[in-house]
């Protein structure tokens, strides 16, 4: 094989204290948190507008604000959540049963939305707390001091550049500038696999209130012979609407087999959603109950991507913290669940919920022994199995929103990121609104209960 030598001297055209790698769900609140504390932050996204899997996935409903009927996520989340309603993006929170056409579905809280409006939402946020933006921004090196994190390089519309940063989080998902730093990555046991992949698509023209009138059984009994028909790809018919509950924006297919960190695969990964889509929607149109006049109004630009890498960080969050409702001292934020692991070679899921709010430290987001990097969101270092409990929107918010006070209060004080002091960390995040415990939940379920009762 043939190599190509290149050599690159690329001027570093602006240094931040904050730089913040991905614009998704958990690096766009790491980047409000940052700036709002007064932190110099600039933020890269790879597509044309912020939001992540909820916007270019089309995943419309944050999940993870809840566990149980006890609200865990707060602060800039939730924020967040209730600006997209006051823009006319949600009806709120309500009930959602998932994966009801699956052997075990699970009942939760959800907070659908229209994707559109979480888009406008998420640009007004970024720019009243000062984030420098810059979207079509890919991620290509990291520039180093030693074990130091000291800026990434970046390619543009423009081309080549280079920006300096004090602190670097990375909410890329896939752990891309952590694995570009050399830090060390998790490996899936012999019995485990990454999770399958899914692309979302829209349709209007639904008849949603008789879907939701079918009886669950009918829902299965469709959904299993779709999946002997070959045309459909596991065992669920979900779904949310936008408000108006005239569409249908669907989590149906199912893409297995392929390596989302390679090219080809990746690109095939796309293709075969297509044909999947294509597949399911001509079902529903042909043998499900409100879809008779279904239309197809739109498939997500990406393919949305459960597993990839995950950190060895500081601590690895295991599910056995999750379920024993493990207390940590530099806990920094609360997972609700629910545990769901996608069968990665089947049909089926595993779904269920943690008994409560669960605690997760800062030190699952810190590197080992790479310095100047922040790592948020799926790549946290967490199991296989607590990952299926913590990679949800809503923790992945909560998450993002820890990430960009620990990188204020590190590049604030000077601090080293291997050792960053919790105890300032979580008094930030306090001050900014989040819950760090089951008792703050409480605290601030009844604040807002009172609240109401006195509007």
């Amino acid at each position: 094989m043939s190599t190509v030598h290149e050599s690159f001297e690329t001027e570093v055209s602006e240094s931040y204290d904050v730089i913040v790698a991905g614009g998704g769900a958990s690096g766009l609140m790491a980047a409000v948190a940052a700036a709002r504390e007064g932190a110099k932050t600039l933020l890269l996204e790879r597509e044309g507008c912020l939001g992540g899997t909820a916007t270019t996935g089309y995943v419309a409903q944050y999940v993870g604000f809840y566990n149980h009927d006890l609200q865990a996520v707060w602060g800039l989340p939730y924020e967040f959540v209730r600006r997209i309603m006051a823009a006319g993006g949600s009806a709120g929170f309500g009930k959602y049963t998932m994966a009801e056409a699956a052997a075990s579905p699970v009942t939760i809280h959800h907070f659908p939305f229209n994707p559109e409006v979480v888009k406008m939402v998420a640009d007004d946020l970024v720019e009243e707390a000062g984030v420098h933006v810059l979207l079509h921004a890919t991620v290509a090196g990291v520039i180093r001091d030693g074990n130091a994190v000291t800026g990434l390089k970046v390619e543009t519309v423009a081309g080549r550049k280079a920006y300096g940063a004090r602190v670097v989080v990375d909410a890329t998902g896939d752990a891309l500038v952590a694995h570009q730093a050399g830090v060390e990555m998790l490996a899936l046991e012999p019995n485990e696999a990454p999770q399958p992949a899914a692309l979302c698509f829209r349709l209007s023209n639904v008849d949603v209130k008789r879907f939701r009138a079918t009886p669950r059984e009918e829902k299965r009994a469709k959904a299993l012979q779709g999946i002997q028909q070959g045309e459909l790809f596991w065992e669920s018919m979900s779904f949310v609407s936008t408000p108006g509950n005239t569409d249908a924006i669907c989590l149906m297919s199912r893409i297995q087999g392929f390596d989302p960190l390679e090219e080809q695969d990746i690109s095939k990964m796309q293709r075969v959603g297509r044909a999947q889509v294509r597949s399911i929607v001509a079902f529903l149109q042909r043998e499900v109950p409100g879809f008779e006049n279904a239309i197809l109004a739109g498939i997500a630009p990406r393919v949305g991507v459960r597993e990839t890498r995950r950190i060895r960080g500081q601590y690895l969050l295991t599910a056995g913290d999750i379920l024993a409702q493990r207390q940590f001292e530099d806990a920094i934020a609360l997972g609700c669940g629910p545990m769901d692991v996608h069968e990665a070679n089947g049909t089926g899921i595993a779904l269920s919920m943690p008994p409560g709010p669960f605690q997760i430290p800062m030190r699952c987001l810190l590197p080992q022994d790479v310095e100047g990097l922040i790592v948020t969101g799926r790549a946290i270092s967490a199991t296989h199995e607590a990952n299926g409990g913590a990679r949800h929107m809503a923790t992945a918010m909560a998450l993002g929103h820890a990430a960009g006070a620990v990188a204020a209060v590190c590049s604030a004080r000077a601090n080293s990121t291997l050792m960053a002091p919790s105890e300032p960390v979580r008094a930030v995040l306090r001050k900014q609104g989040a819950a760090l415990g089951v008792a703050d939940c409480e605290a601030f379920t009844a604040q807002e209960a009172k609240a109401t009762a006195e509007a």
